[in-house]
Protein backbone atom coordinates (compact mmCIF):
# COMPACT_ATOMS: atom_id res chain seq x y z
CA UNK A 1 0.00 0.00 0.00
CA UNK A 2 1.19 3.70 -0.90
CA UNK A 3 1.88 5.70 2.24
CA UNK A 4 -1.02 8.30 2.98
CA UNK A 5 -0.20 12.02 2.00
CA UNK A 6 1.56 14.09 4.46
CA UNK A 7 4.22 16.55 4.73
CA UNK A 8 7.88 14.88 3.43
CA UNK A 9 11.35 17.01 3.14
CA UNK A 10 10.87 16.02 -0.23
CA UNK A 11 7.57 17.61 -1.62
CA UNK A 12 6.51 21.16 -1.21
CA UNK A 13 4.52 22.14 1.14
CA UNK A 14 1.26 23.60 -0.88
CA UNK A 15 1.43 20.27 -3.12
CA UNK A 16 1.61 18.09 -0.26
CA UNK A 17 -1.32 19.88 1.53
CA UNK A 18 -3.25 19.67 -1.59
CA UNK A 19 -2.56 16.27 -1.98
CA UNK A 20 -3.83 15.71 1.64
CA UNK A 21 -6.85 17.30 0.91
CA UNK A 22 -7.71 15.15 -1.92
CA UNK A 23 -6.97 12.04 -0.05
CA UNK A 24 -9.43 12.56 2.58
CA UNK A 25 -11.94 13.50 0.75
CA UNK A 26 -11.56 10.74 -1.35
CA UNK A 27 -11.69 8.36 1.97
CA UNK A 28 -15.12 10.09 2.55
CA UNK A 29 -16.59 9.30 -0.96
CA UNK A 30 -15.69 5.70 0.00
CA UNK A 31 -16.99 5.57 3.16
CA UNK A 32 -20.17 6.64 1.61
CA UNK A 33 -20.27 4.34 -1.75
CA UNK A 34 -18.19 1.33 -0.60
CA UNK A 35 -20.85 -1.64 -1.29
CA UNK A 36 -19.56 -3.39 1.36
CA UNK A 37 -20.27 -0.83 3.90
CA UNK A 38 -23.42 -0.81 6.24
CA UNK A 39 -25.55 2.56 6.79
CA UNK A 40 -24.24 2.26 10.55
CA UNK A 41 -19.97 1.93 9.20
CA UNK A 42 -20.90 4.43 6.16
CA UNK A 43 -21.97 7.09 8.56
CA UNK A 44 -19.08 6.47 11.40
CA UNK A 45 -16.56 6.46 8.60
CA UNK A 46 -17.34 8.89 6.50
CA UNK A 47 -17.66 11.10 10.11
CA UNK A 48 -13.82 10.37 10.71
CA UNK A 49 -13.67 11.44 8.09
CA UNK A 50 -14.88 15.23 8.19
CA UNK A 51 -13.36 15.52 11.66
CA UNK A 52 -9.82 15.37 9.20
CA UNK A 53 -11.42 17.60 6.60
CA UNK A 54 -12.47 19.96 9.14
CA UNK A 55 -9.06 19.59 11.46
CA UNK A 56 -7.18 20.37 7.76
CA UNK A 57 -8.89 23.31 7.12
CA UNK A 58 -8.94 24.77 10.48
CA UNK A 59 -5.29 24.31 9.75
CA UNK A 60 -5.47 26.37 6.55
CA UNK A 61 -7.92 29.40 7.61
CA UNK A 62 -5.08 31.76 7.32
CA UNK A 63 -4.25 31.12 3.34
CA UNK A 64 -7.99 30.04 2.65
CA UNK A 65 -9.71 32.84 4.70
CA UNK A 66 -13.53 32.96 3.86
CA UNK A 67 -13.70 29.28 1.94
CA UNK A 68 -12.12 27.80 4.75
CA UNK A 69 -15.40 28.96 7.24
CA UNK A 70 -17.55 27.75 4.07
CA UNK A 71 -16.40 24.09 3.26
CA UNK A 72 -16.15 23.84 7.38
CA UNK A 73 -19.72 24.89 7.74
CA UNK A 74 -20.62 22.27 5.08
CA UNK A 75 -18.96 19.66 6.39
CA UNK A 76 -20.15 20.19 10.04
CA UNK A 77 -23.88 20.39 8.94
CA UNK A 78 -23.48 16.70 7.20
CA UNK A 79 -22.15 15.31 10.07
CA UNK A 80 -24.17 16.87 12.39
CA UNK A 81 -27.37 15.69 10.02
CA UNK A 82 -25.89 12.03 10.33
CA UNK A 83 -25.65 12.07 14.06
CA UNK A 84 -29.18 10.74 14.72
CA UNK A 85 -27.65 7.25 13.93
CA UNK A 86 -24.14 7.56 15.78
CA UNK A 87 -25.75 8.80 19.39
CA UNK A 88 -27.63 5.55 20.04
CA UNK A 89 -24.25 3.93 19.03
CA UNK A 90 -22.41 5.88 21.42
CA UNK A 91 -25.10 4.91 23.90
CA UNK A 92 -25.19 1.21 23.28
CA UNK A 93 -21.32 1.51 23.65
CA UNK A 94 -21.35 3.09 27.12
CA UNK A 95 -24.29 0.43 28.03
CA UNK A 96 -21.47 -2.28 27.83
CA UNK A 97 -18.28 -0.18 28.84
CA UNK A 98 -21.10 0.20 32.09
CA UNK A 99 -21.91 -3.98 32.32
CA UNK A 100 -18.10 -4.80 32.92
CA UNK A 101 -18.07 -2.23 35.46
CA UNK A 102 -20.49 -3.45 37.65
CA UNK A 103 -24.33 -1.77 36.47
CA UNK A 104 -26.51 -2.80 39.04
CA UNK A 105 -29.44 -4.24 36.46
CA UNK A 106 -30.50 -7.32 36.15
CA UNK A 107 -29.95 -9.32 32.61
CA UNK A 108 -33.30 -9.15 31.81
CA UNK A 109 -33.50 -4.97 32.22
CA UNK A 110 -30.46 -4.46 30.93
CA UNK A 111 -31.49 -6.85 27.36
CA UNK A 112 -34.52 -4.50 27.64
CA UNK A 113 -32.65 -1.42 27.86
CA UNK A 114 -30.87 -2.03 24.93
CA UNK A 115 -33.64 -3.05 22.68
CA UNK A 116 -35.03 0.54 23.09
CA UNK A 117 -31.44 2.06 22.27
CA UNK A 118 -30.77 -0.54 19.56
CA UNK A 119 -35.06 0.94 18.01
CA UNK A 120 -33.75 4.53 18.44
CA UNK A 121 -29.98 3.32 16.80
CA UNK A 122 -32.62 1.46 13.44
CA UNK A 123 -34.96 4.30 12.99
CA UNK A 124 -31.99 6.88 13.10
CA UNK A 125 -29.70 4.79 10.28
CA UNK A 126 -32.56 4.54 8.51
CA UNK A 127 -33.80 8.29 8.58
CA UNK A 128 -30.04 8.99 7.89
CA UNK A 129 -28.21 8.14 4.92
CA UNK A 130 -31.30 8.58 2.35
CA UNK A 131 -31.21 9.21 -1.28
CA UNK A 132 -31.55 12.92 -0.26
CA UNK A 133 -28.69 12.99 1.94
CA UNK A 134 -26.49 10.62 -0.22
CA UNK A 135 -26.93 13.15 -3.18
CA UNK A 136 -26.11 16.39 -0.81
CA UNK A 137 -22.91 14.38 0.74
CA UNK A 138 -21.52 13.58 -3.10
CA UNK A 139 -22.73 17.62 -4.21
CA UNK A 140 -20.83 18.42 -1.21
CA UNK A 141 -17.60 16.24 -1.90
CA UNK A 142 -17.66 17.65 -5.83
CA UNK A 143 -18.03 20.94 -4.24
CA UNK A 144 -15.06 20.41 -2.00
CA UNK A 145 -12.95 18.58 -4.36
CA UNK A 146 -13.25 21.85 -6.86
CA UNK A 147 -12.12 23.75 -4.19
CA UNK A 148 -9.27 22.42 -3.70
CA UNK A 149 -7.40 22.96 -7.23
CA UNK A 150 -8.27 26.43 -6.83
CA UNK A 151 -6.68 26.79 -2.97
CA UNK A 152 -3.61 29.65 -2.93
CA UNK A 153 -0.93 27.44 -1.45
CA UNK A 154 1.92 27.85 -3.53
CA UNK A 155 3.59 30.73 -0.83
CA UNK A 156 2.59 28.69 2.15
CA UNK A 157 5.75 27.51 4.13
CA UNK A 158 6.46 24.73 6.86
CA UNK A 159 6.72 27.97 9.22
CA UNK A 160 3.35 28.30 8.46
CA UNK A 161 2.06 25.28 9.22
CA UNK A 162 4.27 24.76 12.23
CA UNK A 163 2.64 28.16 13.23
CA UNK A 164 -0.80 26.80 13.05
CA UNK A 165 0.17 23.75 14.75
CA UNK A 166 0.99 25.56 17.73
CA UNK A 167 -2.05 27.53 17.82
CA UNK A 168 -4.17 24.36 17.93
CA UNK A 169 -2.30 22.96 20.57
CA UNK A 170 -2.15 25.78 22.75
CA UNK A 171 -6.38 26.24 22.37
CA UNK A 172 -6.57 22.92 23.39
CA UNK A 173 -4.44 23.63 26.79
CA UNK A 174 -6.75 26.39 27.45
CA UNK A 175 -9.53 24.52 27.05
CA UNK A 176 -8.19 21.99 29.81
CA UNK A 177 -10.20 22.51 33.07
CA UNK A 178 -8.52 24.05 35.88
CA UNK A 179 -10.30 22.02 38.61
CA UNK A 180 -11.15 18.76 36.20
CA UNK A 181 -13.49 17.27 39.00
CA UNK A 182 -16.03 20.71 38.37
CA UNK A 183 -15.61 20.36 34.39
CA UNK A 184 -19.28 20.12 33.07
CA UNK A 185 -19.98 17.63 30.05
CA UNK A 186 -19.77 20.90 27.93
CA UNK A 187 -16.27 21.69 28.74
CA UNK A 188 -15.05 18.19 28.36
CA UNK A 189 -16.56 18.19 24.84
CA UNK A 190 -15.19 21.57 23.70
CA UNK A 191 -11.81 19.76 25.34
CA UNK A 192 -12.23 16.83 23.03
CA UNK A 193 -12.96 18.94 19.78
CA UNK A 194 -9.63 20.86 20.52
CA UNK A 195 -8.17 17.33 21.03
CA UNK A 196 -9.49 15.72 18.10
CA UNK A 197 -8.37 18.64 15.88
CA UNK A 198 -5.22 18.67 16.95
CA UNK A 199 -4.56 15.05 16.80
CA UNK A 200 -5.61 15.15 13.12
CA UNK A 201 -3.36 17.50 12.21
CA UNK A 202 -0.37 16.22 14.09
CA UNK A 203 -0.78 13.28 11.09
CA UNK A 204 0.15 15.79 8.37
CA UNK A 205 3.97 16.40 9.53
CA UNK A 206 4.07 12.47 11.25
CA UNK A 207 7.07 11.73 8.45
CA UNK A 208 9.07 14.20 9.35
CA UNK A 209 9.16 13.47 13.15
CA UNK A 210 8.17 9.44 12.79
CA UNK A 211 8.95 8.34 16.41
CA UNK A 212 8.08 11.49 18.25
CA UNK A 213 4.96 12.46 16.46
CA UNK A 214 3.54 8.67 16.59
CA UNK A 215 4.04 8.57 20.46
CA UNK A 216 2.53 12.14 20.18
CA UNK A 217 -0.80 11.14 18.44
CA UNK A 218 -0.94 8.52 20.47
CA UNK A 219 -1.62 10.11 23.42
CA UNK A 220 -3.85 12.54 21.79
CA UNK A 221 -5.72 9.29 20.68
CA UNK A 222 -5.94 8.23 24.30
CA UNK A 223 -7.47 11.60 25.76
CA UNK A 224 -9.38 11.87 22.59
CA UNK A 225 -11.04 8.50 23.68
CA UNK A 226 -11.83 8.90 27.30
CA UNK A 227 -13.13 12.45 26.85
CA UNK A 228 -15.36 10.82 24.08
CA UNK A 229 -16.28 7.66 26.52
CA UNK A 230 -17.50 10.48 29.07
CA UNK A 231 -19.58 11.85 25.87
CA UNK A 232 -20.77 8.98 24.93
CA UNK A 233 -21.88 8.31 28.74
CA UNK A 234 -23.66 11.83 28.46
CA UNK A 235 -25.92 10.46 25.29
CA UNK A 236 -27.27 7.43 28.07
CA UNK A 237 -27.48 9.97 31.04
CA UNK A 238 -29.78 11.83 28.71
CA UNK A 239 -31.77 9.03 27.65
CA UNK A 240 -32.74 8.23 31.01
CA UNK A 241 -34.05 11.50 31.99
CA UNK A 242 -38.17 12.08 32.63
CA UNK A 243 -40.16 11.55 29.51
CA UNK A 244 -37.22 9.44 27.33
CA UNK A 245 -36.99 5.91 26.21
CA UNK A 246 -35.00 4.98 29.80
CA UNK A 247 -36.57 6.67 32.32
CA UNK A 248 -37.57 3.57 33.88
CA UNK A 249 -34.48 2.96 35.24
CA UNK A 250 -33.09 6.52 35.75
CA UNK A 251 -32.76 5.92 39.64
CA UNK A 252 -29.84 2.99 38.79
CA UNK A 253 -28.42 4.06 35.80
CA UNK A 254 -27.79 7.25 37.07
CA UNK A 255 -25.09 6.56 40.01
CA UNK A 256 -23.60 4.53 37.40
CA UNK A 257 -22.93 7.01 34.82
CA UNK A 258 -21.76 9.13 37.33
CA UNK A 259 -19.30 6.87 38.71
CA UNK A 260 -17.84 5.86 35.00
CA UNK A 261 -17.59 9.44 34.12
CA UNK A 262 -15.64 10.30 37.29
CA UNK A 263 -13.19 7.16 36.53
CA UNK A 264 -12.81 8.43 32.38
CA UNK A 265 -12.33 12.52 33.95
CA UNK A 266 -9.66 11.04 36.59
CA UNK A 267 -7.86 8.74 33.47
CA UNK A 268 -8.01 11.84 30.93
CA UNK A 269 -6.47 14.05 33.63
CA UNK A 270 -3.24 12.13 33.54
CA UNK A 271 -3.00 12.04 30.03
CA UNK A 272 -3.65 15.59 29.39
CA UNK A 273 -1.06 16.34 32.48
CA UNK A 274 1.66 14.76 29.97
CA UNK A 275 0.13 16.06 27.04
CA UNK A 276 -0.56 19.62 27.62
CA UNK A 277 2.08 19.99 29.86
CA UNK A 278 3.93 23.28 28.09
Amino acid sequence: MSEKPALRPDLAVGEALRAIAHDILSDARTAIESPDHSDAVAVHEFRREMKSWRALLRLLEPFLGEESEGLQTAARDLARDLGGARDPQSALESLDDLKEHGLPLSDRSIKTVRKRIDDLRTAGEMSALTLDMRLRIAEALADAGAAVYRWPLHDVTFADVAKQLAASYRAARRAAPKSWSDAGPEALHELRKLVVIHRYQMQIVEPLWQRFTKMWITEAQRLRERLGQHQDLEVLRKLSEPGHPLAHWRAKLEPAIAARKRRHVAAAKKIAARLLVD
